[in-house]
């Protein structure tokens, strides 16, 4: 059993990723943090296998928390510029998820970290080719671009032709609203759409510090 601590400053979603992790098979939530120093806490008093861990908590951000983290980190977070990210991996997060995201999404990152930590289980000697496939399980890169295929279909290139012809940036939000989506549906495409290239994603933040999402389509796709 792979044991978890889930980090979020948000209560709520902190429950909702908890009852995510635990609704995969052969994972256990031992534990949620509100903040980095109960992270840290809890972390060390609890020794979990894995920590799910948001960036933007309200004493520090999560990135300066890895360091002091013994576990393996995902990151879950809405922070999606690419120094942040950088960080994040720089610095040992086997993960990195961006916010909004479902069950089944976060479902698939735990199963390739299990089937990652399985390959790499015991004190043994590694060849190089068993260290690529252990990677490979990791990032899940087939099983990725299998997704995305089967997601090839007359909304995917409604999405895509809605955000090439917007005038300005679009939120998920906006562009559900717009197309007669659900605003997890729209939220898949476009991410899709910017794991191809298509679209670029900017920033905007809010008055509550929180930022949103903007879409752009990418002048230099094909």
């Amino acid at each position: 059993m792979i044991s978890v601590l889930v980090v979020d400053d948000d209560y709520r979603v902190a429950g909702l990723h908890a009852r995510y992790a635990s609704g995969v098979d052969g994972f256990e939530v031992v534990g949620t943090a509100h903040c980095a120093r109960e992270a840290v806490e809890l972390e060390q008093r609890l020794r979990p296998d894995l920590v799910l861990l948001d960036q933007y908590l309200p004493d520090r951000l999560g990135t300066s928390v890895l360091p002091e983290l013994r576990a393996d980190v995902i990151m879950l977070t809405a922070a999606a510029d690419a120094a942040q990210i950088r960080q994040a991996l720089g610095r040992g997060a086997v993960g990195y998820l961006i916010k909004p995201f479902d069950a089944q999404q976060l479902t698939a990152r735990l199963r390739s970290y299990a089937r990652f930590r399985a390959q790499l289980g015991g004190d043994r000697t590694l060849d190089q080719e068993q260290v690529d496939r252990a990677l490979r399980a990791l990032h899940g890169t087939d099983r990725a671009a299998r997704a995305r295929r089967k997601r090839s279909s007359p909304t995917a290139e409604l999405v895509a032709e809605a955000v090439r012809r917007a005038d300005q940036p679009v939120t998920a939000s906006e562009l559900a609203a717009r197309l007669g989506l659900s605003r997890p549906t729209a939220q898949r495409y476009l991410a899709d759409l910017s794991a191809d290239g298509a679209v670029r994603v900017e920033l905007r933040y809010g008055v509550a510090g929180r930022p949103e999402h903007l879409y752009r389509w990418n002048s230099q796709a094909t």
